[in-house]
């Protein structure tokens, strides 16, 4: 694991402090974690909401719009995203 240190004005240590006692972390170090695998997730959700939309435009014949459907979309978008990863 890689380590990376940041320095924070003091109001934003206290904030990280309260945090982690208050929200059940047991470090700063997890914490931060947290908030950066939300951030990841949140940006995950983008790029496939993005990929569901590009696919509104695709020019075929129209297509029963099912739960199924959906499901099927939201696979292949999900496929796409993890192809595009580094």
């Amino acid at each position: 694991m890689t380590t990376v240190t940041i320095s924070l004005p003091e109001s934003l240590r206290e904030f990280v402090d309260h945090q982690v006692k208050t929200r059940g972390y047991g470090n700063v170090s997890e914490y931060s974690r947290g908030l950066l695998r939300e951030a990841q997730e949140e940006e995950a959700e983008k790029r496939q909401e993005a990929l569901l939309l590009e696919s509104l435009d695709d020019p075929r014949p129209d297509i029963e719009i099912t739960p199924k459907f959906w499901e099927d979309m939201k696979k292949r978008a999900a496929q796409r995203v993890e192809q595009r990863k580094p």
